[in-house]
């Protein structure tokens, strides 16, 4: 009879990562067999996964939505939050990423595209957006509320970002046409 494995409080099981990492992959690749059928994916929403990362060098929108939220991160229960809703874009250079700690060795986690990325329908929770932005017919509406995540909303009929970096909490897409996406994962100095 096997005795137990014991974990000690602080480290990661690399059996138990690479379990977890293996069936991810196995399941993006699922997904991935899906795209190069149809070359669209539908519903695609990444969440649970924490802070990771989304940059591009420009996004073009229309009908853009944003409000503040409090919503659950990888660390909190609740945390300050902004969502933005886009009805249509394109991205220019996407790239999604995540660094693992495993073991004291960092691994990313990372899917970019090399041509232009289509979406419809895109919720995203994030904690933080650097970018040079541009809207049109920019509105900034106030209203009174017990609920303050209600207060307050922004609304575009066009956005623009450039250069931008974005640390993200969940992101749903209703369709995605990702052509030229690559996954990989791979070692990180950090």
């Amino acid at each position: 009879m096997e005795s137990p494995v014991q974990l000690v409080e602080g480290t990661t099981s690399k059996k138990v990562f690479w379990s977890a990492l293996g069936a991810g992959i196995l399941t993006l690749a699922l997904l991935l067999v899906s795209f190069g059928v149809s070359g669209v994916a539908y519903a695609v929403p990444i969440a649970g996964v924490g802070d990771f990362y989304v940059e591009f060098d420009k996004l073009v929108g229309t009908g853009y939505t944003f409000y503040p939220k409090m919503g659950e991160t990888s660390s909190s229960d609740s945390a300050p939050q902004g969502t933005n809703l886009i009805e249509n874009l394109t991205i220019d250079n996407l790239q999604l990423y995540k660094d693992f700690n495993v073991g004291g060795e960092w691994i990313r986690v990372k899917i970019a595209a090399s041509k232009p990325v289509q979406i419809s329908g895109l919720q995203h929770d994030a904690g933080l957006i650097q970018a040079d932005a541009k809207f049109q017919n920019l509105v900034l509406q106030e209203k009174h509320s017990d609920d303050w995540q209600k207060q307050f909303k922004q609304t575009s009929s066009s956005i623009v970002l450039e250069h931008a970096k974005l640390k993200t909490h969940y992101l749903f897409q209703k369709t995605i046409n990702m052509n030229g996406m690559k996954l990989t994962v791979e070692k990180i100095n950090k």
